[in-house]
C-alpha cells in the first residue's frame, strides 16, 4: 500500500511540475500579463492568476489593460495561461496556480468543484456562472462555393467536415451535440441523432484534431469543405482577416462558457472585482466585438441586430444536461459516441 501512495503521490508530482511548466509557455497570453506586471512594478496591489481556454484570449488580451485602468485595477499584475479546456481544468488539479478559472463547459468547473478548488455553488450568479455564450456554426469557404446551408448539407456525398476529437476538446463535445440535438428534434428521436452522428464521423470527418483552435487552423490552412466550430471563432478568424464565411444554422445548440474564482484565490477580492469588470458593461461589449453572445442583457440588447436568435435553437439541458450527456454519449467504456468513433478508427484516449 505505501509503494502505491507513493507512487501516486509521483505522478501528481510530475502533473503539477508539467502544469507550470505549460503555465509558463503560453506565448502571447502570458504575455500580456508581463505587460500588465511591467506597469505595476514593485508596488504591484496584487498578482492575478487567470486560467482560461483557449478562444477567448484576445478579449481577455482587451479586457486585463482596460481593468487595469480603473481604480479596482490599479497596481493589478496578471499571469494568464491559455489552453484546451479540459487540459486548462486538469492542470489546475495538478497544482497550477488559478485566481480565476474559465471553462469552455461545465463539466470541466464541477472536476474542480469536485476537488475544492472552486465552492459549489459557483454557478449561483446573476448570469447562472457564465462569461459568455455562443452557438456552434458552420464555418465554410468565402462565398460558400459548397452552398452548405443546413445540417443535411454535411452528408452531401464528396462533403469533408472538420472538427475536433470530442476525447479531447470540450469544443468537439459542442459540435456533436449540436448535430445530434439537430437530427434528433432536440433529443425527442435519440435513433435518428445517433444515425446521423454515425454517417457524419464514419463517411465525411476525415480528422480529428485535438483541439477546437487546431481543428479551425487545420481548415484555415485548406483542408476540407466545412468546419463546425463557435460562432466568436469564425468571427475572430474574420477580424484577423481570414477568407472565409460561416452560417448559423436554424437548428443549433447554444454554447455556455462558465467563470469562477477559485477558493485558493491569494487576492479574492481583486479576483472579484475582475470578473465584475468582465461583466460589466465595458467588458461584456469587449466579449461581443469578437463574437461573443454577451451574458449582460443590456449589452446583449444593444447588439441585438448581430446575434438573431436562431429559429430552433436548444441547450444542453434539452438534451438531458451535461451530467446525462457525458454519461450516455462521451463515457469511454459504454458512450454511443465513444462507440461510433471506435468504428471510425479513432482515438478515445483522454
Amino acid at each position: 500500500m505505501e509503494e502505491v501512495v507513493k507512487t501516486r503521490n509521483s505522478i501528481i508530482a510530475v502533473l503539477a511540475s508539467a502544469a507550470l511548466v505549460a503555465a509558463g509557455c503560453g506565448g502571447a497570453s502570458d504575455e500580456k500579463s508581463g505587460d500588465a506586471a511591467a506597469s505595476g512594478g514593485s508596488g504591484d496591489k496584487a498578482t492575478l492568476s487567470l486560467v482560461a481556454y483557449s478562444t477567448p484570449q484576445v478579449v481577455y488580451d482587451e479586457i486585463i489593460p482596460e481593468f487595469d485602468r480603473t481604480p479596482e485595477g490599479e497596481g493589478v499584475a496578471f499571469k494568464s495561461s491559455y489552453g484546451g479546456s479540459g487540459d486548462q481544468a486538469r492542470a489546475v488539479i495538478a497544482g497550477q496556480a488559478a485566481d480565476i478559472v474559465a471553462f469552455a463547459l461545465q463539466p470541466d468547473m464541477e472536476k474542480l468543484v469536485d476537488e475544492g478548488l472552486v465552492a459549489d455553488d459557483w454557478d449561483q450568479t446573476d448570469t447562472n456562472g457564465l462569461i459568455s455564450k455562443s452557438v456552434v456554426v458552420f464555418v465554410v469557404r468565402k462565398g460558400n462555393p459548397e452552398g452548405i446551408k443546413s445540417w443535411d448539407d454535411l452528408l452531401k456525398a464528396g462533403t469533408e467536415v472538420i472538427t475536433p476529437n470530442p476525447f479531447s476538446s470540450g469544443g468537439a463535445k459542442w459540435n456533436l451535440m449540436a448535430a445530434y440535438g439537430a437530427a434528433s428534434q432536440g433529443g425527442k428521436d435519440p435513433e435518428a441523432g445517433l444515425a446521423y452522428l454515425r454517417e457524419l464521423i464514419t463517411e465525411h470527418v476525415k480528422v480529428q484534431d485535438k483541439s477546437a483552435r487546431e481543428s479551425l487552423q487545420n481548415f484555415l490552412s485548406g483542408n476540407g469543405d466545412v468546419a463546425l466550430s463557435y460562432e466568436n471563432e469564425a468571427v475572430t478568424a474574420q477580424k484577423k482577416g481570414e477568407d472565409i464565411d460561416y452560417v448559423v444554422p436554424d437548428d443549433t445548440i447554444q454554447i455556455e462558457n462558465p467563470v469562477a474564482v477559485t477558493t485558493g484565490s491569494k487576492a479574492p477580492d481583486v479576483a472579484n472585482a475582475f470578473l465584475k469588470f468582465a461583466l460589466s458593461d465595458e467588458g461584456q461589449q469587449k466579449f461581443a466585438d469578437w463574437g461573443y453572445i454577451p451574458v449582460n442583457e443590456a449589452v446583449l440588447a444593444a447588439n441585438k441586430d448581430k446575434f438573431p436568435k436562431p429559429p430552433g435553437l436548444f441547450t444542453i439541458d434539452d438534451l438531458g444536461g451535461w451530467d446525462t450527456v457525458n454519461d450516455e454519449f462521451f463515457d469511454v467504456e459504454n458512450g454511443s459516441v465513444a462507440k461510433i468513433e471506435e468504428e471510425a478508427g479513432v482515438s478515445t484516449a483522454k
